[in-house]
């Protein structure tokens, strides 16, 4: 079952990384170099539908994850073990991420305008570079070396 687990971990975490991904090194540099919204709306709209249940899916499996690696719930937050950091790291990383997105949801997309496009900018690079974060860290529950 853990096997199958990861499976649906992995295959979240590519939908939710190479989303942000085509997101961050496509769309949001032509819509700023053409001061328009629209692309970045449209692309959001249809990703919205695969990428928000993919980052549900991760963080599901990467609890069940975390929870086949140290049952014990209360050591996740021990910073005496390496797996309880990786733990925590990836944790933060989800905070961090969904702090962002509902920053973007509430304030900056219903008001996005072609003078406001650096504001969502300053949410599409962070929350794509954590999404790399997330891969690192994830990685490195298996080759133990990289963190």
């Amino acid at each position: 079952m853990n096997d199958y687990i990861l499976l649906l971990h992995l295959l979240a975490a590519t939908i939710w990384t190479g989303g942000h991904l085509v997101l961050a090194i496509t769309i949001l540099p032509r819509a700023l170099k053409e001061k328009s919204p629209t692309d970045l709306l449209r692309f959001e709209a249809g990703y919205e539908k695969v990428g928000v249940p993919a980052l549900a899916i991760q963080v599901v499996t990467g609890l069940l994850l975390a929870h086949n690696i140290m049952p014990d719930i209360a050591m996740w937050f021990s910073f005496d073990n390496p797996l309880s950091r990786l733990i925590l790291l990836k944790l933060g990383l989800l905070l961090a991420t969904l702090l962002f997105a509902i920053d973007a949801r509430l304030r900056i997309i219903p008001n996005l305008t072609e003078e406001n496009l650096m504001p969502l900018a300053y949410h599409i690079i962070p929350v794509t570079v954590i999404s790399v974060l997330f891969v690192i860290v994830g990685v490195s529950f298996r080759t133990s070396g990289l963190l």
